[in-house]
């Protein structure tokens, strides 16, 4: 599924969003951020969100952060995960830049469809994303596994990601 997702970035995460798999296209989307084999598990809203991450390259950071929390919060409310509290209240004690939480424009939050805006040595990406949740009640396992795949906002990241897979 991740490869047949290519060239568009995509991703399998556990309940706590460690990375489990991915596609060549999400080396893009990584850029710099870099794992070593002694390393934890990989965390992708860590990776997304942290000071030591990707945070310096998110072009909206208020809208993403209060987007990420917002789908933490709920998901934790789903499942009462221990992992899932303490890697939110990781998140909440990263620096917030200016503006983070605040509502839409229309006074209430918006998550419908939150962009992500990225920069990237190639150019800023513009990437929408769609999360599947495998299992039943009687697969615990596939339960806890979600598979996050991007698709391009705007047509210059749609050229972009075919050029680069070609």
């Amino acid at each position: 599924m991740l490869t047949g997702h290519e060239p568009n970035p995509a991703l399998a995460v556990n309940v706590r969003w460690e990375l489990l798999a991915a596609n060549r296209a999400m080396g893009l989307f990584l850029g710099d951020v870099r794992r070593g084999p002694s390393d934890p598990p990989f965390n992708v809203l860590k990776a997304t969100l942290g000071p030591d991450g990707m945070a310096g390259r998110v072009l909206n950071p208020a809208q993403w952060r209060a987007h990420v929390l917002r789908r933490v919060r709920r998901q934790l409310e789903r499942t009462a995960d221990a992992g899932l509290a303490e890697l939110l209240a990781e998140l909440e004690s990263y620096p917030a830049p200016d503006g983070a939480d605040a509502p839409g424009p229309s006074g209430e939050a918006q998550d419908l469809v939150v962009p992500l805006h990225l920069a990237s040595e190639y150019g800023d990406l513009a990437l929408l994303y769609t999360t599947t949740v495998f299992g039943s009640p009687r697969d615990v396992t596939l339960d806890e596994i979600a598979i996050e795949t991007f698709f391009p906002a705007d047509r210059r990241t749609a050229e972009l990601m075919r050029g680069l897979a070609g």
